[in-house]
């Protein structure tokens, strides 16, 4: 079987779609599908484990300065055309995703769209000058479903998207759940010299820990009454982005480490030195942190976005809050920071249920979509 993939974003870029991409393409290759990916030009890059990447040049987005947009050309057309896919998978398209679909239609070729971000709910987050993009989530809202229908499957990350999708009004929704690699994110990585780090030398107080992009949709700014109303707090911040200057005048003066980015080895102790993970973000398509956090050991208190409700136990591996809801934010923190006892009791739960979401029976489940959706070209 031979799988075409498009994505509009890929490396050196690394983000949660970014992570997911390069699982995916791993398991092809453990799995013996053939593949090809088609993304905008980052670098030179020619391979991916065992998958040929397919460069089209673009030029970079005003607004996001890490998305390229890149237009399919005649030569994507044609590379299209004589790797022959038995389907294309489509990953979230945006420039380079949605040209290409029509490319994919005029040959023919099953299509497979997942969903990866909520544009109409991010775009109120995005201004151009004076103006506020929130109003493009009308025509997101209207080409969603237009697109997603006219694919022949379409997937949601999780149960909440799931209903979105069906809700705007697409049809042939099913899910592709999230995975985690629970030998990665372990609590035996847990150091008394990255807590040190974490804690700014304050290791016996509680460790509130959040990993992931510092933008304006994560709602960071809600973190800092946490620290204010919970005694004995100490919150460390992993992770960069565009608002990390604002985020750390806003915290000044507070028990707030700015770690930035941290990877391999550093990044799985982090997480296992921590005591709790809080996760206040407005938009999420799932949420992967959340689940690297649960198989760290780290009980969660995070906002019911993307799939913090279908990970999350409440009251058993940790609390949830509707977005914005920093009052009960506050109140899950405490709950759980009032009691060591309680707190290491659902740390080990959450544990055991990461346990059960691995990678490999994700990523099996896409590949029995693609199976099936072959059979159409087949006849």
């Amino acid at each position: 079987m031979r799988v075409a993939l498009f994505s509009d974003t890929f490396l050196p870029k690394v983000d949660g779609i970014v992570k997911v991409v390069c699982l995916l393409l791993d398991h092809l290759a453990e799995r013996g599908v053939e593949s090809a990916i088609f993304v905008p030009r980052m670098d030179e890059r020619q391979c991916y484990a065992n998958t040929r990447v397919i460069s089209v040049p673009g030029v970079t987005f005003p607004l996001y300065p890490d998305l390229k947009m890149a237009p399919p050309r005649l030569s994507t057309y044609r590379e299209l055309k004589a790797f022959d896919p038995d389907v294309v998978h489509f990953i979230h398209p945006i420039i380079l995703g949605l040209g290409s679909f029509l490319l994919a239609k005029q040959l023919h070729i099953p299509t497979l769209i997942s969903f990866h971000i909520d544009f109409g709910r991010i775009a109120h987050y995005f201004n151009v000058g004076p103006l506020n993009l929130g109003f493009m989530e009308y025509l997101a809202d209207f080409l969603t479903p237009l697109f997603f229908n006219w694919a022949d499957y379409s997937l949601a990350p999780s149960r909440q998207i799931q209903r979105d999708l069906v809700t705007l009004g697409c049809r042939n929704v099913g899910l592709w759940g999230r995975g985690v690699d629970a030998e990665r994110f372990h609590p035996r990585y847990r150091s008394n010299a990255m807590r040190a780090r974490l804690s700014d030398g304050h290791p016996d107080e509680t460790l509130l820990l959040y990993v992931g992009r510092l933008s304006v949709e994560k709602s960071l700014e809600h973190l800092r009454p946490v620290l204010e109303n919970v005694p004995n707090t100490r919150l460390a911040i992993v992770g960069d982005g565009p608002l990390r200057d604002d985020l750390q005048a806003r915290f000044a003066g507070t028990n707030t480490t700015f770690m930035g980015y941290l990877h391999g080895e550093e990044l799985s102790q982090a997480y296992a030195s921590a005591d709790m993970f809080v996760f206040p973000s407005a938009i999420e398509s799932f949420g992967l942190v959340v689940v690297e956090a649960m198989a760290a050991g780290l009980p969660v208190v995070a906002s019911r976005v993307g799939g913090v409700c279908d990970v999350v136990d409440e009251g058993r591996t940790g609390y949830t809050f509707d977005v914005g809801d920093v009052a009960t934010m506050i109140d899950g923190v405490r709950r759980v920071a009032d009691d060591r006892a309680y707190m290491a009791e659902m740390g080990l739960a959450a544990r055991a249920f990461a346990e059960t979401q691995t990678w490999p029976s994700m990523m099996d489940e896409l590949v029995t979509h693609y199976e099936r959706l072959a059979q159409l070209k087949r006849r």
